[in-house]
């Protein structure tokens, strides 16, 4: 089972449903489990964040209405952001900070620094360590979070009974100060399934039993995070 498909996708499995958007997965057979989302913001236009294309999906998003904006929220999630834009004829947003994704954006781009133009959702930016920088999004109103890396619910992610695990690289120092007076009531991530049951514990154990875990994880999960961390670093999708 690879990583990361490289190949073209030809059966997509929507993985997240809810009133207010959907995920899904462009190759439901990888391990990395790149997810993708669309969001229905505040007024009525639909928000594509970190997107990977597949048949059928444009499909799914008629039923949401109609594109906004693509928005790509970590520096290797570039993905197929540039596919949406042109052919929804919308622009690329990106938070400011996120520059390695910029140089791999060719379609016009709007920068954002607190809020995602009408979408609702604020962002925060999270850098565990130098080269990784992502941002997170998290709208009160209806209390969904969107994390894109630092966690996901892939088994490449958890350990044991975790529903929600950290990205090895990040449990000996979890970025706890992201999360910070958030209480969501779903949880949509950039790798594997949404959480819609529990969502804020998940979210308290997922961070502090990170650096508990590690040994674990380690153990569990520290070759194939090597192979997605360079899978990642060689595509930025």
């Amino acid at each position: 089972m690879p990583m990361y498909d490289r190949g073209a996708p030809e059966d997509p499995v929507i993985i997240d449903r809810w009133s207010g958007g959907l995920g899904w997965l462009a190759y439901p057979d990888e391990t990395g489990m790149r997810a993708s989302h669309a969001f229905v913001g505040d007024n009525g236009g639909v928000w594509v964040v970190d997107p990977l294309d597949a048949p059928g999906i444009d499909d799914e998003l008629e039923t949401l209405g109609e594109v906004t904006g693509v928005v790509v929220l970590s520096n290797y999630h570039a993905r197929d952001a540039d596919t949406f834009a042109a052919r929804h004829d919308v622009p690329v947003f990106l938070p400011q900070w996120l520059s390695r994704v910029a140089e791999q954006i060719e379609n016009p781009s709007e920068y954002v620094v607190e809020n995602i133009g009408t979408s609702g959702f604020e962002i925060r930016r999270c850098a565990p360590f130098p080269g990784w920088d992502e941002a997170i999004a998290y709208r009160e109103a209806d209390g969904t979070l969107y994390v894109p890396d630092v966690l996901g619910t892939a088994p490449l992610f958890t350990v044991g009974e975790e529903r929600l695990g950290t990205y090895l690289l990040c449990r000996l120092f979890p970025p706890r100060g992201a999360f910070e007076d958030v209480s969501p009531e779903r949880i949509l991530v950039g790798h594997g399934t949404g959480l819609f049951e529990n969502a804020p514990t998940a979210l308290t154990d997922a961070l502090a039993g990170a650096r508990r875990r590690f040994p674990a994880a380690l153990l569990q999960n520290g070759w194939g995070q090597i192979r997605a961390l360079t899978a990642a670093l060689g595509s930025g999708r």
